[in-house]
């Protein structure tokens, strides 16, 4: 978009509303166009919408949706997010930006110390507040907190990187600071002001004692430094220089417990404003967020740094703050490295309670995960009763700690719905691991007797390990894949017009119903470039052509048919790895209960989409012109002369083979002769079939992290982590360049035309 410029649709006073597939919708309040462009800072367009909404500068967050995705907001909290909005956006000509008000807590000032010497025992102490209540709508948490800067003892440490830091003696304090966020500071320390009460407290461990000392100098906001620290006394003093304030506890004898045995509470100093992270430590971090990210999930690392800045005064890194939420998650999720060594335990309970699923996992020599592969006996019994013989194989990268790639062969259902059969969790995607995968899903689906049609990559051992291993069935190659490959092996220089030119002709072509089709749009290609018409007669096109291939792929072109599935992995692949199997197998349940509740409401033969086509041929019938003949082939003329061939299923337009319903022509053949096109239909698309699919349920899996009651021959098998480990920094992004030329591709839902959408096609009905 010339100039970078966008119209921003401000919206205020409205209320997000989750839709079914995890999208937002925003309903409601009011709306102001704001002209926006790259010369334009974020405090001018923040002042700007506060005024056109009347609001307080301080009082208002601004967030938007990048285009495609409306489950996560996005903040505009300075200049670069503001230029990054702009950017994201620049094929649009305007954007939606949410205005959200931020309540201010005003301060207690009763309740404030009015000065350093106010408190200067324990006894003048300002009591705890109770800040839940008052600050839960404003979005602030108060969680508890450890500022363990020092080398505890009895500390496991968390293994969340082999860096070790170098951790200072010295606590600095939190004092308030200067503008709007101190009441906010002391608001927040306050409930810490009697976490120490003096000699004779005691605590259940010397962790505890640092930990509530740490509190308690934040809320009266002084410094200090240990005298001595191990696992059985510490020895604190205060920071500041010539200040008599002194702490020591040790251990009670015979016990573990942790007692306050002298202190001195008086503070004679004026303590310093530190507001540096060098004393906010991983552990800190995790405490303070945890509790949060129970709530937000993708809770991220720059809100961290944000939110500790307003509510604690310190300023946090980018690392500091991911390396905090790191160790809440495993905190809160359990740890990867256990999740890995449940793998034998919870593959038998996965089949104990779903008798006829297939469970199974490997390991190489050194005992560390390779492989986990899993399949439903829900799953494979409804793909083997209502499904097509159709699968979908494709994988997708798992970001979790310990990376990964999880591989997929999902089915569609009578309604073209997307149905998981199996999955597995591998190491990494190789050759092996795919043969591997395709030998457990021929052993799970032991019972299936009809040729299976499988569309995926030809590449990856794909070709070879489906010929091998499933003999007898067909192999239709992806056209996405396809299409990567083609653009990237082209040498010649093209623009992206042309090979959007390219792109559309080789669709074309595998949509061709006839061999003469198919040399039309091959020829159209080889008119803009030689060598991208030689590749295609190179690419085995019998796999991927319509006027060629022998399979059933009911006009299914691409193995991504299954992303409603990825979606889900991608969304639960930051958990260990069996709670992100458990995730899926919950999504897959609930999917099953949800589809089979509403079928046993149709009242329809075929399920509803696959009426909605039959309806779209049957109007097309009036202009057909059907001659009568003596045997069961039948002769109609429309704009083309078909032959239809009644007891073969067979039309010369190919659409009654392609797609297993019957075509314009077969439906004007049925009529004359007084049969019922329903009977002429695909057995998969009927009601009944879709409710035999989804007529199995999956079963829950109860307490599979607890040890089995009876004895187990697994549980001997010890499972460690895989290698591969997550690198450091942001993970990288899928290069989608071939991808982009594929999105600008129109098909029309009228008439599967490409080139021009449904509004501007030119058929009649």
């Amino acid at each position: 978009m010339a100039g970078d410029k966008i119209i921003a649709i401000c919206q205020l006073g409205g209320e997000f509303e989750t839709d079914k597939d995890g999208s937002l919708s925003y309903k409601g309040g009011d709306a102001h166009a704001i002209d926006v462009d790259e010369q334009m800072k974020f405090n001018d367009f923040k002042t700007e919408v506060a005024e056109m909404f009347n609001c307080s500068f301080n009082a208002i967050l601004l967030k938007y949706f990048l285009p495609g995705n409306k489950k996560t907001l996005i903040t505009i909290s300075n200049d670069k997010d503001l230029q990054r909005m702009i950017k994201f956006n620049g094929d649009s000509v305007t954007t939606d930006v949410f205005v959200i008000l931020e309540e201010i807590v005003e301060p207690d000032v009763s309740n404030m110390p009015a000065s350093r010497s106010s408190r200067t025992t324990l006894s003048e102490s300002v009591p705890p507040v109770d800040v839940v209540d008052d600050m839960v709508d404003g979005n602030i948490i108060p969680l508890g907190a450890s500022l363990d800067d020092v080398v505890d003892t009895n500390h496991i440490d968390m293994n969340i990187d082999d860096t070790q830091i170098d951790l200072p003696d010295e606590i600095s304090p939190i004092l308030p600071l200067t503008g709007s966020n101190d009441e906010k500071h002391v608001k927040t320390a306050q409930q810490w002001q009697n976490t120490i009460t003096g000699v004779g407290q005691r605590f259940s461990s010397v962790h505890e004692f640092r930990e509530l000392l740490r509190k308690y100098a934040i809320a009266h906001q002084f410094a200090f430094k240990y005298k001595k620290n191990d696992s059985h006394r510490v020895t604190v003093k205060c920071k500041a220089e010539g200040c008599p304030w002194r702490i020591h506890a040790s251990r009670l004898s015979t016990t573990q417990l942790i007692c306050i045995k002298k202190m001195n509470p008086t503070h004679t100093c004026e303590g310093a404003v530190v507001t540096n992270g060098n004393q906010a430590t991983r552990s800190w971090v995790a405490s303070i967020i945890k509790e949060k990210l129970k709530v937000f999930p993708n809770y991220k690392p720059k809100d961290i740094v944000n939110d500790i800045k307003q509510e604690y005064g310190i300023q946090l890194n980018y690392f500091q703050a991911w390396r905090g939420k790191e160790i809440a998650k495993e905190q809160l999720q359990g740890s990867y490295k256990e999740a890995y060594n449940q793998l034998p335990l919870f593959c038998e309970r996965i089949m104990e309670t779903n008798p006829g699923s297939l469970a199974t996992f490997t390991t190489k020599e050194d005992s560390s995960f390779h492989r986990l592969f899993v399949s439903f006996h829900a799953s494979l019994y409804g793909f083997i009763q209502g499904c097509r013989p159709l699968l979908f194989l494709d994988s997708v990268p798992l970001k979790s700690k310990y990376q990964g790639t999880l591989l997929a062969a999902t089915a569609a259902d009578g309604d073209d719905g997307v149905f998981p059969v199996a999955f597995a969790v591998v190491d990494a995607e190789t050759n092996d691991d795919w043969h591997w995968f395709l030998l457990q899903l021929k052993s799970a689906l032991s019972t299936a007797t009809c040729p299976i049609t499988f569309v995926a990559d030809k590449q990856k051992g794909l070709r070879e390990s489906i010929a091998e291993i499933f003999k007898g069935s067909f192999h239709g190659y992806c056209l996405r894949y396809l299409t990567e490959q083609l653009v990237k092996d082209l040498k010649g220089q093209f623009s992206h017009e042309v090979k959007r030119l390219m792109i559309e002709d080789f669709y074309a072509a595998a949509y061709a119903p006839t061999p003469e089709e198919f040399e039309r749009s091959i020829e159209s290609i080889k008119s803009i470039s030689l060598e991208a018409y030689n590749w295609i007669l190179q690419s085995e096109y019998q796999n991927w052509a319509n006027a060629f291939f022998q399979g059933a792929r009911y006009n299914h072109m691409t193995s991504n048919f299954g992303e409603l599935f990825y979606s889900w992995a991608s969304d639960a692949n930051e958990l260990p790895i069996t709670q992100m199997v458990d995730v899926i197998r919950g999504k897959i349940m609930e999917l099953i209960y949800t589809r089979r509740t509403d079928s046993n409401q149709w009242l329809t033969r075929l399920t509803p989409s696959m009426e909605e086509k039959l309806e779209k041929e049957s109007l097309k019938v009036r202009s057909l012109q059907v001659l009568l003949s003596a045997g069961r082939t039948f002769e109609v003329r429309g704009d083309s002369i078909e032959v239809v061939d009644i007891d073969h299923w067979d039309c010369s337009c190919k659409g009654w083979q392609l797609t297993g319903l019957p075509c314009c022509h077969a439906i004007a053949v049925l009529s004359c002769i007084g049969c019922s096109p329903y009977d002429y239909c695909s057995r998969y698309f009927m009601t009944e079939s879709y409710r035999s699919t989804y007529s199995e349920s999956i079963n829950p899996i109860p307490d599979f992290d607890r040890p089995a009651m009876k004895d187990s021959s697994q549980l001997a098998v010890t499972v460690t982590p895989p290698p591969t480990r997550r690198p450091p920094g942001r993970p990288t992004t899928k290069k989608i360049g071939t991808q982009d030329v594929m999105k600008r591709q129109l098909q029309c839902s009228k008439c599967k035309g490409l080139g021009h959408n449904k509004s501007t096609c030119k058929e009649t009905l």
